[in-house]
């Protein structure tokens, strides 16, 4: 059983920065993706960003230069800095893990931090 819990959600002016942590607990496979994904109010769920094992990191285009993706692997931990943040910004932030075991990748969810970004 996987477990993901997120923190560091809250409420903050325009230009201003948060970073959400994401703890993974449970029966992990060392070669993990861990992402980022968001869902503002009445719309679908996007990625914002995701990093591999090695460290390598991609970005939703709305992100990128703003947003930094960083991951202990010993703390099982991944973080998302989030500077100059807009209103636009504003959603459910929900970590992902995928693992991929004999070829089957399995998919894990945390229950989501709000982040809401005033103007």
């Amino acid at each position: 059983q996987v477990q993901l819990v997120e923190s560091g959600g809250g409420l903050v002016q325009a230009g201003g920065s948060l970073r959400l942590s994401c703890a993974a607990s449970g029966n992990i496979v060392s070669s993990n993706t861990m992402a980022w994904y968001r869902q503002p109010p009445g719309k679908q769920r996007d990625f914002v960003a995701r990093v591999l094992p090695g460290g390598t990191a991609n970005y939703a285009t709305s992100v990128s230069g703003r947003f930094t993706i960083f991951r202990d692997n010993v703390k099982k931990t991944v973080y998302l800095q989030m500077n100059s943040l807009e209103p636009e910004d504003t959603g459910l932030y929900y970590c992902q893990l995928r693992m991929t075991v004999a070829g089957t990748a399995y998919d894990y969810w945390g229950q989501g931090t709000q982040v809401t970004v005033s103007s």
